[in-house]
């Protein structure tokens, strides 16, 4: 193996071969962080997601339907109710066996500070369930 060292070669001439080291050298770190990284995109813990339900409710007759209209109103049933007096009201039944559910419907529109209301008097009242009445997503 011989090396020509100076003046063999003139310095006039363009050297036409193709340096393909920094070539090889990138193209092997993209093959190393793409054989790490693919794995971890493949493979996942093998879960079964729940499926979605709604199944609707029966109103019974010892549930409370408590509506909050948008400007604040709250119904007892369709009886319209004052603030304390629904404090004192819900104490009354919260001592029931076995205690009754208590049913909100709030209006879209209303603000939640109306809602927080009603939910607020029945944690003071010692309700233990509190349920929301929403309306079904549309099918299709």
């Amino acid at each position: 193996m011989g090396m020509q060292v100076g003046a063999a070669q003139e310095e006039d001439e363009a050297i036409s071969a193709i340096n393909t080291t920094p070539l090889v050298d990138v193209m092997l770190v993209l093959l190393i962080i793409f054989l790490i990284t693919i794995p971890v995109a493949i493979h996942t813990v093998p879960v079964e997601l729940p499926r979605e339900s709604n199944q609707p409710r029966e109103t019974k007759p010892e549930n409370i339907n408590l509506s909050v209209t948008r400007e604040g109103t709250v119904f007892w049933n369709q009886e319209a109710i004052a603030g304390e007096a629904l404090v004192e009201r819900l104490k009354t039944v919260a001592v029931l066996q076995p205690q009754p559910e208590v049913q909100i419907r709030g209006d879209g529109a209303a603000p939640y500070e109306h809602v927080g209301r009603v939910v607020l008097a029945c944690q003071r009242a010692g309700i233990l369930k509190i349920g929301f009445i929403t309306e079904p997503p549309p099918r299709g």
